[in-house]
């Protein structure tokens, strides 16, 4: 069984978690998520009362074993760490959200936020707008300052990486939409 199967995933108060055969559904101040369960992967609610810096409270945990069928593959053994992770990030995302920051590099490069709408002038013609899905919010606080938000950090990641994919930056000068921490190596000039 796979190291990070073996933790078990801390479900933070004023999350509740619901539990079926076939389907785990996570409910937080942030939203609702949920994910179905893989059927070799056996997955329960055990209540345990932990010592916190407050004090002590009630935590739920959610342990993940391994039920290997027969002829059990080494699939089914890696599917105990991805299932165990996804079980995390639903409580975390429910509970405090994720958020991926970026950000636009280049004379003129702007982006503006308006409701569920992201307009971007990064140096087309014409400016790029994009629609946002449901549960995901984006917020310019200044103009080439990107942040996505939302519940979900699978969604997040993949709108992010949308974003990125409209002017990706170029090796010689760097201009582009990046991310916030992204390294970005600078190509010497081409010379004759």
């Amino acid at each position: 069984m796979s190291r990070v199967g073996k933790l078990p995933v801390r479900i933070p108060t004023g999350v509740e978690v619901t539990l079926t055969s076939e389907t785990i559904t996570v409910r937080g101040p942030l939203g609702v998520l949920s994910q179905t369960l893989h059927p070799d992967v056996l997955v329960s609610l055990v209540n345990k009362g932990e010592s916190q810096v407050a004090g002590e409270a009630e935590f739920q945990h959610i342990c993940c074993k391994h039920n290997p069928p027969k002829g059990a593959m080494a699939t089914n053994t890696a599917m105990v760490g991805t299932l165990r992770q996804l079980i995390q990030n639903m409580a975390t995302g429910v509970h405090v959200g994720f958020e991926k920051k970026l950000q636009l590099v280049g004379t003129g490069y702007k982006a503006q936020a308006q409701g569920t709408k992201l307009t971007l002038t990064v140096g087309y013609s014409h400016p790029v707008e994009m629609d946002m899905p449901a549960g995901i919010s984006v917020a310019t606080p200044t103009p080439t300052d990107i942040i996505v938000k939302g519940s979900n950090r699978q969604v997040v990641g993949q709108i992010a990486a949308e974003i990125r994919l409209v002017r990706p930056p170029e090796p010689y000068k760097g201009k582009g939409i990046r991310y916030a921490n992204e390294q970005i190596v600078i190509k010497e000039v081409k010379k004759k």
